[in-house]
């Protein structure tokens, strides 16, 4: 027999991808799937298949579904086999009606465990493009969340009944209010962070799926899906986690955040390292004819001025050429 409560024991983050499974979005995690299946004694998936088949625009025959539910019925003996005359007992609208609450029951309690976890409930995404950056998303209990260009974020719409959860790809700087009985939960790739009330940035895009945390206040848990790896992040570290396991060091960066403040500082820096904050904060592809112009240092520091303004600067320090073709500035030697 099938244990009921082995649903309990799934992740926030499997939830959200049986959801997908169960709803189309995705195909690519069959073994969660079967894993779920194996452990539901609500026979969800078979319940959700067909409600999917009552939406459709098939014409159901209610008298032949509703007939072999009351043969069985008299099989066993729970209504009358004689019928009275003149008229059928299937066709009576009491049994209609009661067929229909029986049908609503077996469906419903199929449904319970999706119900639970929010996950019949729609989702609100946010998308920023590659030219995008800073945009604001202020979530139902009023945490406000930043995205860099390339991010995706995500809520469920009953975000804060039943937990506070969001689902995130790319980078983004989060604030969130202090909620001591509702933990405030990023699912970031292979990743949870958890906090109660403070403010950080999440990287959820790297190749190797590493999850980077910096936290700015407060305190966060970061671990991944299962739990096994856990890692308490403290302010003005970097938290990371990948498959190798979870570290975290003190930042040394002052350009961290640069991609949301706009303010790049440098004392001495090559100018690989400033074309590498370029492309990060402003979107500017930069690249040199000659490899000793990378090595070359630079001091001055760069606030929110125009991509022009700042090729023009950098030439002019180091009597640099330039050209632009499409989106990439070449620099050369004059």
């Amino acid at each position: 027999m099938k244990d009921i409560d082995k649903t309990d024991g799934y992740s926030d983050n499997e939830w959200e991808a049986l959801a997908s499974l169960l709803s189309g979005e995705q195909e690519n995690d069959k073994d969660l799937l079967g894993r779920f299946m194996a452990d539901d004694s609500h026979n969800t998936v078979k319940h959700w298949k067909e409600l999917n088949e009552m939406k459709s625009e098939k014409e159901i025959d209610v008298d032949k579904a509703w007939g072999k539910l009351y043969s069985r019925l008299g099989e066993n003996g729970l209504i009358p086999v004689s019928l009275p005359s003149g008229r059928t007992f299937i066709q009576s609208t009491w049994f209609r009606i009661a067929a229909s609450v029986l049908l609503l029951i077996s469906v419903g309690s199929g449904l319970l465990v999706l119900e639970r976890n929010g996950l019949l409930s729609s989702k609100t995404e946010v998308t920023t493009s590659a030219n995008e950056k800073n945009l604001q998303v202020t979530l139902p209990d009023g945490s406000n969340v930043i995205l860099n260009r390339n991010t995706t974020l995500g809520y469920r719409k009953n975000f804060g009944k039943h937990g506070r959860s969001v689902f995130l790809k790319g980078e983004a700087f989060f604030d969130i209010l202090h909620d001591e009985k509702s933990p405030f939960t990023v699912h970031a790739d292979k990743a949870n962070v958890r906090v109660l009330g403070t403010s950080f940035n999440v990287i959820a895009d790297k190749s190797d799926s590493t999850v980077e945390v910096y936290v700015t206040t407060g305190r966060v848990m970061l671990s991944d899906n299962a739990g096994a790896k856990k890692l308490e992040v403290d302010p003005g570290y970097i938290g990371t986690l990948n498959s190798k396991g979870a570290s975290k060091e003190l930042n040394s960066d002052p350009n961290y955040m640069a991609w949301n403040t706009g303010h790049l500082v440098y004392n001495g820096q090559t100018l690989d390292i400033v074309f590498n904050d370029l492309k990060k904060v402003y979107n500017m592809d930069i690249t040199a004819d000659n490899p000793d112009i990378l090595k070359k240092t630079w001091t001055s520091p760069i606030d929110n001025q125009p991509q022009e303004t700042i090729i023009r600067l950098i030439c002019a320090s180091f009597n640099l050429g330039y050209f632009k073709d499409g989106n990439v500035y070449h620099l050369y030697q004059k």
